[in-house]
């Protein structure tokens, strides 16, 4: 599992409709993390433990605080293209990430852990095309392996 770990002023996510209007699905308005979540085959409740107690604890806000310190809130990202592998040619190749049906229980289990520990998450909409508008505040962005 990896993650991309934005400290932001503020930050939305907004989805198309077929009928061209657009919806904000998920938003944070004040100081918090943007997460984008990135899922691979092999990934499971320990990579969620690790990910998820990673986010909450890490010392990056203001004070060298944590969202969990803060009650600062996040909005979490769905995003199979981190497993991209752009080794060979012009075309990435998928491989690395994880099928929706694997992928979605665990992006969903990451904002389940962070919600047990108190911490208000936003997310967007999983397989949907989304528009992501953030404020970086830094810019501070950390990338997070378990």
């Amino acid at each position: 599992m990896r993650a991309v770990v934005q400290r932001v002023s503020r930050a939305s996510v907004s989805v198309v409709a077929d009928d061209g209007t657009t919806e904000v699905v998920g938003a944070i308005d004040r100081p918090g993390l943007l997460v984008l979540v990135g899922v691979t085959h092999d990934d499971g409740d320990a990579q969620v433990e690790t990910i998820a107690r990673k986010i909450a604890e890490l010392r990056i806000l203001a004070g060298e605080r944590s969202v969990q310190d803060e009650g600062a809130p996040v909005l979490v990202v769905s995003q199979f293209t981190l497993y991209a592998d752009t080794k060979k040619g012009r075309r990435p190749s998928w491989n690395g990430a994880a099928p929706g049906p694997v992928a979605e229980p665990l992006v969903d289990a990451v904002v389940s852990r962070l919600r047990e520990r108190g911490i208000d998450v936003a997310t967007g909409r999983f397989g949907a095309h989304m528009a992501v508008e953030l404020v970086n505040d830094g810019p501070v962005t950390l990338i997070l392996e378990a």
